[in-house]
């Protein structure tokens, strides 16, 4: 009998749509239907039920992750899919992420209905973000701005700039885009404007190491440029010890055999920023991941980092 993957996913909108858009994949690499080859699991995660403060004071990135990762661990599920944004640079013991589907728009998103750009908004206006990452761009370059908090799923945070809880507020493009909701999108804002957070727009596939027939099977559906893009911002992150607390960005691009690192390291009040870049070969991915964020960390000092 063939096996039937049993795929570990958050219940969110988005999360169900990253989800199925695996299984579809992965049924049509081993020429099986969708419903014979597949299973989805839905996993409540602590991330998901606690939505009345901010990430950073509920202990970053593992929110959405442990009560999945818990799933593969005990073999009530067989594989986990998961937005590489929200992951840990360090994973639990015997598992593991090999497999990366191709990375949707990477950038940040703006919308209002109040402004065309967050150069517009107007004097002392309120963007709503509980992402720290946002929040020090934004007061970066615009320090008269107010952040008010915005915790839930896209559809909550959409609805809440709509009944003008803020003025503004920053989504992924990639989820947006995902949803089918890019419509909804005031205006995409560029790399320069607003530096992504690490591996944004990615989905990763976890699974157990010893699984050899699961990593067979993901092998068919993996990308191989996003997984080296991937590997060099997280390796970045890695080094900075980076987690929902600490405000970090990056975005490796690939041209040709060559990537481009952009890495970035601010305080949360946006007062203090410091940049570097790397260029090498796009092979050299975990070296130059691993470079940058050594540079980020020695120029910062120890200083900023008990600032943060």
């Amino acid at each position: 009998m063939q096996r039937r993957y049993r795929i570990g996913t958050r219940g969110s909108r988005l999360a169900l749509i990253q989800a199925n858009d695996v299984a579809a994949r992965l049924a049509a690499a081993l020429g099986r239907p969708v419903e014979e080859a597949t299973e989805v699991v839905v996993i409540s995660t602590q991330g998901d039920r606690v939505q009345d403060r901010n990430l950073s004071e509920l202990g970053g990135k593992g929110l959405f992750t442990q009560e999945i990762e818990d799933g593969l661990i005990d073999k009530s599920i067989d594989i986990a899919v998961h937005s590489m944004k929200d992951m840990p640079t360090v994973l639990p013991d015997g598992l593991l992420i090999d497999c990366i589907l191709e990375r949707v728009d990477p950038r940040d998103a703006f919308l209002s209905f109040k402004a065309g750009s967050l150069a517009d908004l107007p004097e002392g206006a309120v963007v709503g973000t509980s992402s720290l990452r946002r929040a020090a761009q934004v007061k970066l370059r615009r320090p008269d701005i107010e952040i008010v908090p915005f915790r839930g799923n896209v559809d909550t945070r959409l609805r809440k700039l709509e009944e003008g809880v803020a003025d503004a507020t920053l989504l992924a493009m990639a989820g947006l885009t995902r949803m089918g909701l890019t419509d909804r999108v005031t205006a995409p804002l560029s790399a320069d404007e607003i530096l992504p957070a690490v591996a944004q727009g990615a989905v990763g596939v976890e699974r157990r190491a010893d699984d050899d027939e699961a990593a067979e099977a993901l092998s068919l559906i993996h990308h191989a440029a996003t997984g080296l893009r991937v590997t060099a911002e997280r390796a970045l992150l890695r080094v900075l010890d980076g987690s929902c607390r600490t405000p970090i960005a990056a975005l490796a691009e690939i041209s040709g055999k060559r990537m481009r690192l952009t890495g970035m390291i601010l305080t949360p009040d946006g007062a203090e920023v410091v940049e570097t870049s790397r260029e090498g070969l796009a092979g050299e991915a975990e070296s130059l991941g691993v470079e940058a964020g050594e540079d980020l960390k020695s120029r910062a000092g120890p200083q900023f980092f008990q600032t943060v």
